[in-house]
């Protein structure tokens, strides 16, 4: 089974799929270890892995990469960011082929102009309805696996006020998105009132600091999502914990005690020792 495919199995289930963010391979194994049924490849933690703000920065191919290295790394489905399909309907079309290609279970194409940025930073700019709803079905239109999933994320709540970003959510189903991710609503009313008002499967973009409050996923279950991806927790406590570790390495002079103490074998595990080591013993016994 694809990874779409496992995907799509998901979202017929009852319930909610929970899906961090990871940057990497180490933190989608990481993700996946821990027992949850997706990863989302983050857009804004891929760019700040190549040096780079969340500002549109960085190209189909290097997101796409990224995506490649995630999804072939761990067995649960990668949805992955896929910023603004990276140009018109012609490099929506290839954007989708090639994160198909990829071997992930879907992507999310917003409605944001250039400079795009993180949906919770203030000073965005969204491009007209029918320009959004033209790259969405020619999205639709490109997909090879029926199984893709294409997420519709909107911006327009920043940028143009709550009823707008409602009216491009349904809009945006009838254009052929399979969900919609309706970005940034700025309070518990609005949060309840997306899934209540939208015509279809509902994300909640949760992001500690941001535009939008924070509530449990119990309850975001009970509003009626069916995805909630969470980017920069991850990414966030990595760099918290990085910071503090070297500073105390620089202030005494000593190798900090580990936040979780690992063997050398412990850390390789994480990138598949086990597999290759087993993997070699497997030609080598096959040989006496």
């Amino acid at each position: 089974m694809t990874q779409a495919a496992r995907f799509r199995e998901l979202m017929r289930r009852d319930g909610m799929v929970v899906a961090p963010g990871a940057y990497d391979c180490i933190t989608a194994r990481l993700i996946a270890r821990a027992g949850f049924d997706a990863v989302y490849m983050t857009g804004a933690g891929t760019a700040a892995t190549l040096g780079y703000p969340d500002f549109g920065l960085v190209t189909m191919s290097e997101m796409v990469a990224n995506a490649a290295r995630i999804a072939a790394a761990v067995e649960v489905p990668v949805i992955a960011d896929a910023d603004t399909g990276y140009g018109n309907e012609l490099n929506v079309v290839r954007t989708v082929r090639e994160y198909e290609a990829a071997g992930v279970a879907g992507i999310h194409i917003e409605d944001q102009g250039f400079p795009k940025k993180c949906g919770h930073l203030d000073d965005k700019e969204i491009v007209p309805r029918e320009e959004w709803l033209a790259k969405l079905r020619a999205a639709a239109s490109a997909r090879r696996n029926p199984d893709f999933t294409l997420i519709a994320r909107t911006d327009a709540r920043a940028v143009a006020g709550f009823d707008e970003a409602i009216a491009r959510a349904n809009l945006a189903l009838a254009a052929g998105a399979d969900m919609v991710f309706v970005e940034a609503p700025q309070t518990l009313d609005e949060i309840a009132a997306v899934p209540r008002l939208v015509g279809g499967p509902c994300l909640l973009n949760v992001v500690r600091g941001g535009k939008t409050p924070e509530l449990d996923f119990a309850a975001a279950e009970r509003m009626g999502y069916k995805l909630a991806i969470v980017p920069a927790l991850l990414l966030k406590n990595f760099v918290g914990i990085g910071e503090q570790t070297l500073a105390e390495l620089k202030a005494t002079g000593r190798y900090p005690a580990p936040v979780k103490e690992m063997t050398v074998r412990e850390v390789f595990q994480l990138s598949g020792a086990d597999e290759w080591d087993a993997l070699r013993h497997r030609f080598r016994d096959a040989a006496e």
